[in-house]
């Protein structure tokens, strides 16, 4: 007999119908829907529609009907502020609840957005359950994010409210949200009426009469609200995501396939079940802190983490081990770029010593590719199964992964090992061919895509069709490039696109590029991602200056950083912008960014046919020298 990942993936394939209809089962429903897939209105499918489901009740209310009100919900551990605090499932229903009647009162109903810009404190959750609770839809906007990022979402999403607190704070360094989301509101053409502030202690912001409300004051006179039947097909969230066009796109998720998936995820994929510690060491900003670390863990009945720190220096390399010990976490899940961190700190695992692991049953890896030398140090230190998966803000939750519930595949490294159940992945070739075993081609689903995905972009159907369906009809393109070995583990490659990925977060190279071409001085400019040790990649920055331009080479390189920094946020990890001569070109005039990074990563090139001039090319390698990047040709 097939073991269950193979019975699973064959099932999905075959029936995906009656596949998500027996997980659908497990979830409460207000009314069971007409049709698990509806196909009626290609290439837009919706899953379970006619169903009316609340994904606050799934996550809070049918737990505790169910026993488990009394049982840890949430874990709020922030060693930044040397505070924790724990939340029974009753009690932070209580304070969800209330919150949506502070939103109620306001006026927010089914179907309004609401956004969010907070830091990782318990207020972010309560906030997105609240949302939920009644039916309005929220989009949590990064605190990292500066003013005009902001600005941005607020035109896009149109909030009738914003939700803010006073600051969050950096290892020591407090960061002062409020004057960011002023600055966002005042350059925003669409004005919310509200804006509720958690004022924390250490940083007091400046309220607007009339228009800012203070969140404490207004859950003291708040009344609880009950949840709001919506539709299956209602949108839950809107998150943002970077566009190769610097322009952010709106990925929705809507409320019905999202809970029937994401509930199943956590057996099939993480082997947790109702009762288990769950820690996603990730912020609500992104879509891992939607996903795993308020809505999957909360619907299984499990207790969830929400750590305010970082992986070293709050106060040292060792808190992570600190968390999963003392409230005994058995699966955790973050990016490699927190490991590289720690790894780099303590090499030898000293601190690891310090703590009983004993509940520690397994450790996943994603949001960036996750490096041979990090996958072996965690394994030898940890002695437990390190997974690699991978996924995007758009697919919600794991497009391949070595699916711990149902069966643990031998690693390989480099791989995220077979797709989950539900994802028919196949690699073709620009003409939409279906390419041989162990070829590379463009990573692509074959729709529809299963539950828990996006169904489309905000506002915005023909922008998903020309981002995803277009280049190859019939499937959603990954923007990824890779290839299924004979075995059937998939190997990702390589972006397919300037989307970079600095510690696990996507960011437009393109969006950089525009802001660096406002500089008054800059004439064109080039911004690429490179090998980081650390961070998986960073982005370096190029500038051709207009001629005659006298002014001094390292003002204007600062200048350029900066403008990055307050325009994107120190998010993007823009710190280099180096002045050249002139950039390399095809004779079309295409900038060869491709070479340049290969060169910058000392790794193999040709030097293209198309190219203008091959004297440019060896003034970059000189460029990426004096950088510290590559290696000077013989």
């Amino acid at each position: 007999m097939d073991n269950l990942y193979e019975e699973a993936y064959r099932q999905s394939m075959e029936d995906p119908e009656d596949f998500w209809e027996k997980a659908a089962n497990e979830c409460h429903w207000y009314k069971k829907w007409d049709k698990v897939l509806d196909d009626s209105n290609k290439p837009f499918y919706r899953w379970f529609s006619g169903g009316e489901i609340n994904t606050c009740y799934n996550a809070l209310d049918w737990h505790i009907e169910n026993g488990r009100g009394n049982q840890a919900a949430l874990i709020y551990d922030s060693p930044v502020t040397n505070n924790k605090k724990i939340y029974t499932y009753l009690e932070l229903r209580e304070k969800v609840a209330k919150f949506g009647g502070v939103l109620a009162g306001l006026g927010v109903s089914k179907g309004d957005r609401v956004l969010i810009y907070m830091p990782m404190i318990p207020q972010a959750a309560i906030a997105m359950l609240a949302c939920a609770r009644i039916g309005a839809v929220h989009s949590v906007v990064f605190g990292g994010f500066a003013a005009n990022e902001l600005a941005t979402r607020i035109n896009d999403a149109k909030p009738k409210v914003i939700i803010s607190a006073s600051c969050g704070i950096e290892v020591t360094k407090i960061i002062p949200y409020k004057h960011l989301l002023d600055g966002a509101v005042e350059m925003a053409e669409a004005k919310p009426e509200h804006c509720i502030i958690f004022q924390r202690s250490m940083e007091k912001a400046e309220m607007i009469n009339g228009r800012d409300l203070d969140w404490n004051s207004l859950m003291a006179k708040a009344e609880p609200v009950d949840c709001v039947p919506v539709a299956a097909t209602d949108p839950l969230y809107i998150l943002y995501t970077s566009g190769t066009t610097g322009v952010p796109k709106g990925v929705v998720r809507d409320n019905g396939g999202h809970v029937v998936a994401l509930k199943w995820s956590m057996k099939a994929i993480y082997n947790v079940d109702a009762g288990d510690v769950y820690w996603a060491a990730s912020d609500v900003g992104w879509v891992v802190g939607h996903s795993y670390i308020i809505y999957a863990p909360l619907f299984m009945g499990c207790t969830t983490i929400l750590f305010e720190g970082k992986p070293v220096g709050t106060p040292d390399a060792g808190v992570f081990w600190r968390v999963i010990a003392e409230h005994k976490v058995k699966c955790l899940f973050t990016a490699p770029t927190a490991f590289r961190a720690i790894k780099r700190e303590d090499p030898s695992g000293e601190l690891i010593k310090n703590y009983d692991l004993s509940s520690f049953k397994t450790l996943f890896l994603a949001g960036e590719r996750l490096d041979p030398d990090t996958l072996k140090w965690a394994e030898n230190k940890l002695g437990i199964p390190v997974i690699d998966h991978w996924w995007q803000t758009e697919t919600g939750w794991a497009i391949c992964a070595n699916c711990l519930g149902l069966h643990h595949y031998q690693v390989k490294k480099g791989s995220p090992t077979k797709p989950a159940p539900g994802w028919n992945l196949q690699v073709v070739d620009q003409n939409n061919q279906q390419v041989k075993a162990g070829e590379i081609g463009a990573l692509v689903v074959k729709l529809p895509l299963p539950p828990g995905t996006l169904p489309t972009l905000w506002n915005n159907d023909q922008g998903y069709i020309d981002s995803y369906l277009e280049e190859f009809p019939g499937y959603y393109k990954t923007a990824d490039a890779g290839y299924i070995d004979e075995q059937g583990y998939v190997f990702v490659m390589a972006r397919t696109d300037d989307i970079i990925n600095v510690a696990g977060h996507r960011l437009s190279t393109g969006a950089m590029e525009e802001i660096l071409a406002d500089h008054p001085d800059v004439a064109e400019c080039a911004v690429l991602g490179v090998d980081d040790k650390l961070k998986g990649q960073v982005p370096i920055g190029f500038l051709v200056l207009n001629a005659g331009v006298t002014k001094d080479h390292n003002e204007i390189e600062k200048e350029t950083v900066q403008m990055v920094r307050e325009r994107i946020g120190p998010v993007a990890a823009f710190k280099t912008a180096m002045v050249v001569k002139r950039l390399p070109k095809t004779r079309s005039g295409k900038i060869l960014r491709g070479t340049i990074q290969k060169i910058a990563d000392n790794k193999a090139f040709k030097v293209p046919a198309t190219i203008d001039n091959p004297v440019i090319l060896n003034e970059m390698e000189q460029a990426l020298l004096n950088l510290g990047y590559g290696k000077a040709r013989k």
